[in-house]
């Protein structure tokens, strides 16, 4: 063997100093990387609608919601910890995506409904941060405009070019090849999203020394004659799937535990990670949505960075919104790599002969690969022209949150680990992680319904392509 490296074959698995047991090249990442990605696919355009969210359900329902939903997406993603590797935690296969995962403990019937699933809601996200980015560029262009013709002038501005200058930069993102490659974007990522919460937090305080805390309630927006009790109800329903769409992540926590090396064992740090994320995420959700709810009262703007409900100092709210393009911008990858790793690896399989699915040309110095430059490019052009079309922001997040929340955040990590910790059917444990498992989807449901109401009636009055800030 060259230069003391040692090549064995064990379970049918490649070992060396440059493999690890899969065959594949040796993961190199840590629990700090993995949390970085975690923060940067959390903290995501979820947040910014978390002030409106405690303006339709009040200061109790909105902040036990939060803290519900924390505690349910941190034990549940726990739990998928621990199915990274089949039938043992430890020692075991790896399942290298969520999918993977669903297969070796759930079987085939189960990992198709989970890949329409997966791939339906990171797809939707794609969307959801396309209309979130262009909405924040609009919002540093009309930010200009206020401060220099006053708050009360209309300076409006059509989103639809902002997209397209996003889907530019993403398709030359997208040329990234794998999640591997992806750290130092999502550590950048990482740090946006903590420095526009931390603005807007203090944009927040600064605005309730100034005008002293909004008109707020224990319930919320109260009913009054042109907002009846059904409208109140709709609302509530659209905030609980915005919340669910605030902690949605356990779709990636696969791909995500599978950069980890291998010692110390991959569920044990993904552990750690997992707790330091989703906990640094609660923490400037309820900062966001209490602080931005006391600022603005029931008036609070569905996105509370763009609604200008801070117009001063207008370099800072730019400032924020430049954090939140960054941020998208890195977020948009770490959740779409897994649709783009889906497709390129089913080509290979299916046509392996194939040059130009299988070999990279290199192009000034980068790694080019045809499949991968047509079918990304492709896909961030098909997201781009569907945001355009629905360009609702507070709907279309409250619907994905909705969608994604019960069979991926909920379902598929309890069934799994029910089925690899081998639970008894009918014992304590089972039936009260199936409890868990209703009520979530119930949730769920109520959510979608909600979202689903709001989307129908903004779909009536909205012309497409005319999506305007």
């Amino acid at each position: 063997m060259q230069n003391g490296s040692t090549l064995s074959i064990e379970s049918g698995c490649l070992h060396s100093d440059k493999f690890d047991d899969d065959g594949r090249i040796k993961r190199t990442g840590t629990w700090k990387y993995a949390t970085a990605h975690i923060i940067t696919a959390v903290i995501g355009s979820g947040v910014l609608s978390l002030a409106w969210c405690f303006a339709q359900l009040g200061w109790i329902a909105g902040s036990i919601t939060l803290v519900l939903f924390s505690v349910i997406t941190m034990f549940n993603s726990l739990l998928l910890t621990d199915c990274y590797r089949s039938p043992d935690p430890v020692t075991g296969t790896r399942n290298c995506t969520y999918m993977d995962a669903v297969k070796s403990n759930l079987g085939t019937r189960q990992y198709k409904m989970c890949g329409i699933a997966q791939y339906s809601v990171l797809t939707g996200i794609s969307i959801g941060y396309t209309i979130t980015t262009a909405i924040s560029m609009a919002a540093i262009k009309r930010s200009h405009c206020f401060y220099k013709h006053g708050h009360e002038a209309g300076c409006h501005v059509h989103n639809n070019s902002f997209m397209i200058i996003f889907a530019i930069i993403q398709i030359i993102l997208s040329q990234v090849p794998n999640f591997h490659k992806l750290s130092p974007l999502s550590i950048i990522a990482a740090i946006m999203s903590f420095m526009y919460s931390f603005i807007g937090i203090g944009l927040s305080i600064a605005k309730i020394i100034d005008n002293g805390i909004g008109e707020t309630s224990i319930t919320g927006l109260p009913i009054r004659e042109d907002f009846t009790g059904m409208d109140k109800m709709w609302k509530t329903f659209s905030a609980l799937g915005d919340v669910a769409f605030a902690y949605s992540f356990c779709f990636i926590l696969i791909e995500i535990q599978d950069t980890l090396k291998s010692s110390p064992p991959e569920n044990k740090e993904m552990k750690k990670a997992t707790v330091f994320g989703i906990t640094a995420s609660t923490i400037f959700y309820l900062l966001c949505g209490v602080l931005g709810y006391a600022a603005f009262g029931n008036k609070a703007p569905g996105n509370f960075l763009t609604g200008f409900g801070f117009y001063d100092p207008f370099w800072l709210v730019d400032l924020a919104n430049i954090c939140i393009v960054i941020h998208l911008l890195g977020a948009y990858q770490v959740l779409a790599q897994p649709i783009f790793g889906f497709v390129e690896d089913w080509s290979k399989l299916k046509w392996p002969q194939n040059k130009l699915i299988t070999k990279e040309f290199s192009l000034l110095g980068i790694e080019i690969n045809m499949l991968r430059f047509v079918w990304r490019t492709s896909f961030v052009i098909t997201m781009t022209i569907i945001a355009m079309i629905f360009p609702f922001f507070n709907e279309f997040v409250g619907l994905l949150g909705a969608g994604t929340f019960w069979p991926l955040s909920v379902y598929f990590p309890i069934e799994m680990y029910i089925s690899q910790a081998k639970i008894r059917k009918y014992s304590f444990t089972w039936i009260w992680m199936q409890v868990l498992s209703l009520a979530c989807l119930i949730v769920s449901l109520v959510a979608a319904v909600g979202s689903t109401r709001g989307l129908v009636t903004s779909v009536q009055t909205f012309k497409p392509f005319q999506s305007v800030s």
